[in-house]
């Protein structure tokens, strides 16, 4: 059987070379802006003067935890929130992840609530971080456990999928910070398992996320269930009309801090639209996959995510998937076995993957077209985080162009266009498509890959 190739090189520069000439899929345009409201705190600004977690008024104790794990510098958003929220106000921030949020609000927390740790087994909670998913969670109490531990704090994940009695047994003993998704806190205030009576710091993590998967109710009940007048730090990279209500309702003349990048596309993020058959795809996706490190593959639905996984192993190219089905320790397994390399490709749907974060994600790839513009956003900046580069790529079938266009126009993208067609291989034809050439990392010379079907199979199936 012939071996499939693709008819498209990307070069270390992430630009398009073809056989037909490559074209902007949208002119140049302003990008919409994410945040209505006046920021007060340019972010890039108070980057500039190169100040340190000291400056900032961030406790030794923690500078030195930071500084062991090679966080040395804040990043542009820890910079401009920091001294509000280190003071005791309330902060709005506008701040994608990858862009440093989490100590943003972490460290203000944990400086707090370890001025006067509580002692004794029936302490109740005193800081409250709410998230969207599970993977947020594990990923926000992964940064929290060890800075907390130096302020001798105890951090609990309370999420669903996971064992309630034991939940419930841990806050028994007591604990000092929760870090929970809305559905599973609710339960235990409604077992009346949990008191938000001593919370004195809560953090929305991604509210605008938790506005469109319809949490909002259950958001306010806990917000509810805090005393007024405690402190409150939201971060949402949109201020939509659901996330400006919590905002008017529970905050208290708050501080405004945004980071400038975050109202334009990421300039070293590079937007590529293939446009391919739909019977073309898998071979497509394949081939852009075996030439990047680690591969986020977003599809629509979960059967997808399954069938799409199943069909790169078929390949010999390393998959997982990654949805709401899967129970908490196999999400967890996924995860680990992508982030730690065992598989090269995670396909994955929106609301699983919603704050995940990989280091040295190289590729995201749409294989199927998100539902709105924030959803593109969303998942196209699991890549590019940090100031590293990354690429973007849509995978689009006839009849949904106008679709990925208007999504770019509203994400405010400018992405370049061409035609993928897998071609069978044959002596002296094509000999210049027989491979793709994608970038590795910035700096390096590209290399040229071999389809994955010439490659020995690795990652398949025993």
């Amino acid at each position: 059987m012939p071996v499939a190739r693709i008819a498209v090189l990307l070069d270390r520069n992430h630009s398009v070379s073809l056989a037909v000439p490559e074209r902007s899929l949208l002119p140049e345009q302003p990008a919409a802006a994410p945040f209505s409201r006046p920021v007060a705190g340019d972010a890039t600004s108070a980057s500039s003067t190169h100040v340190t977690f000291a400056d900032l008024g961030v406790p030794q104790t923690l500078v030195a935890a930071l500084a062991a794990a090679g966080v040395v510098r804040p990043t542009p958003i820890q910079a401009a929130a920091l001294p509000d929220a280190l003071a005791g106000r309330d902060v709005l921030g506008r701040a994608p992840t990858g862009s440093g949020k989490t100590l943003a609000y972490a460290l203000p927390m944990l400086t707090r609530l370890g001025a006067a740790p509580e002692r004794g087994r029936r302490r109740r909670p005193r800081g409250l971080v709410l998230v969207p998913t599970r993977e947020l969670a594990d990923q926000v109490a992964g940064a929290l456990v060890p800075l907390a531990r130096r302020r001798s704090l105890e951090v609990l994940v309370v999420v669903g999928g996971a064992p309630i009695g034991r939940q419930i047994s841990t806050l028994r003993r007591g604990v000092d910070i929760i870090v929970a998704t809305p559905g599973r806190l609710v339960d235990l205030l409604n077992r009346r398992e949990i008191s938000l009576d001593e919370i004195e710091v809560t953090v929305l993590d991604e509210a605008d996320h938790m506005a469109d998967l319809g949490f909002l109710p259950s958001v306010t009940t806990i917000l509810d269930a805090v005393p007024p007048r405690r402190q409150r730090l939201l971060f949402s990279a949109t201020l939509d009309r659901d996330v400006e209500i919590l905002v008017n309702r529970y905050l208290d003349s708050p501080s405004v801090h945004g980071d400038a990048e975050t109202a334009a596309a990421t300039p070293m993020m590079h937007h590529k639209v293939l446009r391919v058959a739909r019977p073309d795809k898998l071979t497509v996706v394949a081939e852009l996959a075996s030439s990047a490190a680690k591969t986020l593959v977003f599809v629509r639905t979960k059967h997808g995510a399954d069938r799409l996984a199943k069909q790169l192993h078929g390949r010999g190219v390393g998959a997982v998937a990654l949805h709401g089905d899967l129970n908490l320790n196999q999400r967890r397994r996924a995860l680990q076995s992508f982030a730690g390399g065992d598989s090269s490709i995670l396909v994955a749907t929106d609301v699983a993957a919603r704050g995940l974060h990989v280091d040295d994600l190289d590729l995201v790839v749409h294989f199927d077209p998100p539902t709105d513009h924030k959803t593109y956003s969303h998942r196209s900046g699991r890549t590019a985080r940090a100031g590293a580069q990354g690429t973007v790529v849509s995978l689009v079938e006839p009849g949904q162009a106008q679709q990925v266009a208007r999504l770019h126009a509203a994400a405010g993208v400018v992405a370049s266009a061409a035609s993928a067609r897998p071609e069978p291989s044959s002596a002296g034809q094509h000999a210049a498509r027989r491979h793709v050439t994608t970038p590795t990392a910035p700096g390096r010379p590209a290399q040229r890959r071999r389809s994955a079907r010439s490659r020995p199979r690795t990652g398949a199936p025993k």
